[in-house]
């Protein structure tokens, strides 16, 4: 129990609307901005792991390098093709991506990014509880929180909005694990943790360390 972890998983939700087509062309607009949503973006993030005993986050090499490479068509809609290549995991930390290229389709709707099957990555305008997974050793939640929270990382000082993780055991008792996901309109993931369930402090923190937005 233990070694079970707040991962990145999360359920699709099905939408439907009923909006003009001027209608949906300014949302998409406006999401995309928010987002980042541009061929030719890119970011680079450091990992960084808690040292229990000096208790500071330690960087540990690992490197996510991230560009937004194409576009591609799913069931009539176009999704923006992410590219990630990751380094210097070779020692295969938890929490961190594995070695090597991964490709990820995402768009904007309604102030949600949303990847191919419809599940949501992000929302910068949902306040509501959202569950993502039901488990029996716990159901994982997300809720976007209200307000605006400045944050500090090697790219610089962004005025982010974020959204917190977290799991509720049988009895509907919050456990102590809780990530963060910090977003800036304009430029994207700014900062991100992962913790395991059982421990209020993250494993691991990854910030953003540099970027080019168009």
């Amino acid at each position: 129990m233990k070694r079970v972890f707040l991962c990145f998983c999360i359920i699709a939700f099905i939408f439907s609307c009923s909006e003009s087509d001027d209608s949906k062309n300014q949302n998409s607009q406006s999401d995309d901005n928010f987002f980042a949503l541009t061929v030719g973006n890119s970011w680079v993030y450091k990992n960084y792991k808690y040292n229990p005993v000096t208790e500071t986050y330690q960087d540990i090499g690992v490197v996510d390098s991230i560009s937004i490479v194409g576009v591609q068509d799913f069931s009539g809609e176009s999704y923006y093709k992410f590219r990630r290549l990751t380094t210097g995991n070779e020692d295969k930390i938890t929490f961190c991506n594995p070695n090597g290229e991964h490709f990820e389709f995402l768009r904007a709707f309604d102030g949600n990014l949303i990847n191919e099957e419809g599940a949501i990555k992000f929302t910068n305008s949902n306040n509501e509880e959202r569950l993502l997974q039901e488990n029996e050793w716990g159901n994982i939640y997300e809720i976007l929180v209200e307000g605006n929270t400045v944050i500090s990382v090697e790219a610089g000082e962004f005025d982010c909005i974020n959204s917190e993780r977290y799991v509720k055991n049988s009895d509907g008792e919050q456990l102590p694990g809780l990530d963060r996901f910090y977003y800036a309109s304009g430029v994207g993931l700014i900062y991100d943790t992962s913790s395991f369930v059982s421990n209020s402090v993250p494993s691991i923190i990854r910030s953003l360390d540099s970027y080019k937005v168009q």
